[in-house]
């Protein structure tokens, strides 16, 4: 049960909904209200999918690269902490990224791919799947946990916006960011310890 509530605040926290909001938004605000609805069930359907098949390719792209475990480890740990920076201190760029969609429905791109399922996401899922390799259902249910509350999530977007305001939402990021900090740290130094009993 531990290892299913660690991986899905790790996995939600990656996914970022909160900080996805504002853009997912953007995108979709030409687009009628329920039209909208329709293209994000789509689009996270459209990711989920994605998930699920990098989840059960990572393990053997590992094996086929021959990498041990506590490199995988050291190696999340550090993407984890980037990310996580990333997310505690945005640089205008990523503030002012905006995606046009002009009078076509967005399909696939940005919003399946990279705001949900993204490279570090991906990443992250080939890293958990080398870890848990005989426990998979823990990583499916994480997913799928962590899957859908991003999708209702994003599907109140109106409403968290609303009710947090812009202000509230950066906090709310900046929090998820902490969190994933001291996660990427126990992460690297657990890869560490294992290096170091070798």
């Amino acid at each position: 049960m531990n290892e299913i509530i660690s991986g899905t605040i790790l996995l939600l926290l990656i996914m970022d909904p909160l900080g996805n909001l504002p853009i997912f938004m953007s995108i979709l605000k030409y687009i009628d209200p329920k039209r909208r609805k329709v293209i994000l069930i789509r689009e996270m359907i459209i990711s989920l999918i994605i998930m699920v098949m990098f989840l059960f390719l990572g393990e053997s792209i590992l094996n086929f690269l021959n990498l041990r475990t506590e490199s995988v480890s050291i190696s999340g740990g550090i993407i984890l902490f980037l990310i996580a920076i990333k997310m505690i201190f945005p640089s205008s760029e990523d503030n002012n990224t905006v995606f046009t969609a002009g009078d076509e429905e967005p399909f696939l791109v940005p919003l399946a791919i990279p705001l949900v399922a993204g490279p570090s996401l991906l990443a992250t899922l080939m890293m958990l799947a080398h870890q848990y390799y005989n426990q998979m259902h823990v990583i499916i249910i994480s997913i799928l946990i962590a899957w859908l509350l991003t999708l209702i999530i994003l599907l109140l977007s109106e409403l968290f916006l609303r009710i947090l305001g812009e202000k509230g939402v950066n906090a709310l990021e900046r929090l998820m960011g902490l969190v994933l900090v001291i996660l990427a740290t126990q992460m690297f130094l657990d890869g560490i310890r294992v290096y170091l009993k070798l």
